[in-house]
């Protein structure tokens, strides 16, 4: 049996999105800047699409800016802070993506002031140093944290970090990459800046995503070039990527409480066949708790002597079941996962590895991965 665990990695496309790219390809062939009916056909798509998934997320349509993905997004949205909005601090957490983290470090080269928050033992942000960094903090102030981490799977009380900033009058940024078509967001309510997204995320095509950038932001061009994208991001639209997206958020919003609840059977059942089979399985930050972080993901320390564990994520992929280590990007780095090294929590001596599921996966799937896990470590142990 193959058996595809490695979600929060990326997802597979929705046959109804690969429908809608090919036909895409096929009739909606023009150069969107053009002016003729060709080039007016695609333009008609692009806006369509943008007018849609700004109203799923209440957003206005020419806040929605199109991008090649979340770390394009994340890139644009913290230089163009810097570079059009004077920003000069900026506060994050050692625990965002690497593309949050790399762009911060070369910030911080050219002079900006880059402030970490506190963790929580389990990775959770400690939302009283936040408010203390924010009053403490010189010139225009941006903070950026993740809405759902990707390694670990903890939820972002978003709201209350909006609000936050807002009563400090400070920016703030998201990297909603693993947000985005798994929760609902309104974007008229929740006082948040910017946004990033990525639309495989959520079962659409890679190479495309969006920043959401608040009208009236102050954000001037990242991409120079041609006039697209409110002139924030130069460069011919795909087309044929943007309708997948909006194909793909559209169904993702639709079926969202049907295939979350789905989900989340599918994590309990893994984290009880976990339980049942290592009674001293360690879950990594807060993922065994299901008000606390993401339905989508599992992140484990495997009671397994870690000399022995090195290649176990190697020894599922020969028994046809995929997960990880922590982020794809950082795989063949030969490095840890950031994530795991700041949890206070986390067993150093047991290996961790990271299961996300989607509505794609099934019951049986999880009994084969547990039934692998438990002849593994029986194999290991004798």
């Amino acid at each position: 049996m193959d058996v595809y665990f490695d979600n929060a990695a990326t997802t597979p496309m929705r046959p109804e999105v690969i429908e809608a790219i090919s036909e895409s390809m096929q009739s909606c062939f023009g150069n969107p800047s053009s002016t003729h009916g060709f080039g007016r056909t695609a333009k008609s798509n692009i806006e369509s699409a943008r007018k849609s998934i700004a109203g799923l997320l209440g957003a206005q349509a020419q806040e929605i800016i199109f991008t090649s993905g979340g770390t394009e997004s994340d890139n644009m949205i913290l230089r163009c802070a810097v570079k059009d909005l004077g920003v000069k601090t900026i506060i994050s957490s050692k625990i965002e993506h690497h593309a949050v983290l790399h762009t911060l470090d070369a910030l911080e080269a050219s002079g900006i002031q880059i402030n970490y928050v506190k963790l929580t033992p389990v990775g959770s942000i400690d939302l009283k140093d936040l408010e203390k960094l924010l009053k403490e903090s010189q010139g225009p102030v941006l903070v950026s944290l993740m809405h759902v981490n990707n390694e670990i799977g903890t939820i972002l009380d978003i709201d209350h970090v909006a609000h936050l900033c807002e009563a400090n009058q400070a920016y703030f940024h998201t990297d909603a990459v693993q947000g985005v078509g798994h929760f609902e967001l309104d974007l008229s309510k929740t006082p948040i800046h910017f946004l990033s997204s990525a639309a495989h995320k959520y079962h659409g095509p890679k190479g495309i995503g969006f920043s959401y950038v608040r009208k009236n932001s102050g954000l001037d061009c990242f991409i120079y070039g041609g006039a697209q994208e409110k002139g924030l991001r130069a460069g011919t639209e795909a087309v044929h990527s943007i309708v997948g997206m909006q194909k793909a958020i559209e169904l993702s919003y639709a079926k969202l409480a049907e295939e979350r609840q789905f989900i989340q059977s599918l994590k309990l059942q893994f984290i009880e066949g976990l339980r049942e089979i290592f009674p001293q399985v360690h879950f990594n930050g807060c993922c065994s708790d299901f008000e606390k972080s993401t339905y989508t993901l599992v992140n484990v320390a495997l009671p397994i002597e870690k000399e022995q564990s090195m290649l176990l994520d190697f020894q599922l992929d020969l028994k046809g079941i995929a997960c990880s280590k922590g982020s794809a990007c950082q795989s063949g780095s030969g490095k840890g996962s950031h994530v795991l090294s700041a949890l206070e929590t986390t067993p150093q001596e047991m290996a961790s590895l990271r299961f996300s599921f989607s509505s794609f996966n099934t019951s049986e799937e999880v009994a084969y991965v547990l039934d692998t896990l438990k002849t593994f470590t029986l194999e290991k142990t004798l």
